[in-house]
């Protein structure tokens, strides 16, 4: 059913009111196909979970909301296995999904906000894993041709929080189901620092991947808000990747700042470090800031526009270009 004039504030974790001139739902390509063929010359927008979206102004279009749901196992061996799911199941589900079968992989990234269609979109990822490690291919809606097209590891073009879906094809395809390779011996990986405390932490010296999730949730909860108590949109910023003359010279005022070698010659800078440092952790403007936590975290503590999140990301960004030499990029989608 097609609702118009439609109030996009129960459909974006950021919590922002802005209106759409049509919003619906689809649940089948057959659903999604024949909305796009009767408001054919109207601007789209995808909706997943609503989770990496800053709503700045109304959207004079047709807001279309995923809600393809499955998860099927299509091979195993002994060793690995296939497991599909639609696009349109929230990822946090999906994960525990996988879990409780004891299909390891994706354990890393429990809790992250979101759809399993946006997961490759974003190339997600958490606590030493991203989407690539365990990805296998995906089907997609050709909007133009209305076929749809299959799309493997290297057809997506996997970058830092990056996909072929977010530049060179963006807006042509709509993700409809996403397969992922994942193992049947569990093979844990604990090496992001956080992980290992809490599984000390915890008395765990042998953890399965059911452990390895529980303290990734109990990492994420005590550092990051929740959504639906707090509205926000996780991480806002990426990790800029600068070259090593860049790190070295940070490095001389601030002997401790993390950096994280990706080649020979460039790193990754933590930005919420940079920001934390810069004085912005904490702030808050009358209904919205940056979390006391997690410096990464703007948040909307209700009523607030998204221009104005918008306006202190631009704040935030000039503010560290100018004492680093570092230019910080959004990572969540602005509209």
């Amino acid at each position: 059913m097609i609702q118009t004039n439609f109030d996009l504030k129960s459909v974006n974790t950021f919590g922002i009111s802005a209106k759409a001139k049509f919003f619906a739902t689809f649940s089948s390509v057959q659903e999604l196909a024949d909305l796009l063929a009767s408001y054919p010359q109207e601007e789209r927008l995808i909706l997943g979970g609503g989770s990496n979206l800053l709503l700045t102004k109304d959207f004079n279009g047709l807001v279309l909301k995923n809600e393809m749901k499955g998860f099927q196992v299509t091979f195993e061996d002994e060793n690995e296995v296939l497991v599909q799911a639609g696009a349109g199941e929230v990822w946090h589900e999906f994960v525990m999904q996988c879990i409780d079968q004891n299909f390891s992989g994706l354990e890393n990234l429990s809790l992250i906000p979101g759809s399993v269609g946006a997961s490759p979109m974003q190339n997600i990822g958490a606590y030493g894993v991203e989407i690539k490690d365990c990805f296998e291919s995906l089907q997609a809606y050709h909007i133009a041709s209305g076929e749809i097209h299959s799309f493997d590891k290297a057809a997506c073009a996997f970058g830092y929080r990056e996909s072929v879906f977010k530049n060179v094809l963006k807006g042509q395809y709509i993700i409809c189901a996403v397969t992922f390779r994942l193992k049947k011996n569990a093979t844990v990986n604990t090496s992001y620092g956080a992980i290992s405390s809490e599984l000390e932490k915890r008395g765990v010296s042998d953890p399965t991947i059911r452990d390895v999730s529980q303290a990734v949730i109990a990492i994420r909860q005590s550092k990051l808000p929740d959504p639906k108590v707090i509205g926000n949109a996780g991480s806002f910023f990426k990790n800029p990747i600068v070259h090593q003359s860049v790190y070295a010279a940070i490095q001389k005022n601030f002997p401790d700042a993390p950096y994280y070698p990706t080649d020979e010659n460039h790193g990754k800078l933590a930005a919420g470090w940079l920001i934390e440092q810069a004085g912005w952790k904490g702030k808050t403007f009358d209904t919205y800031g940056v979390h006391k936590l997690q410096a990464l975290v703007l948040v909307n503590y209700g009523g607030s526009t998204g221009n104005q999140i918008y306006d202190l990301s631009s704040q935030i960004i000039a503010d560290i270009q100018l004492k680093f030499g570092v230019t910080l990029e959004r990572e969540v989608n602005i509209l």
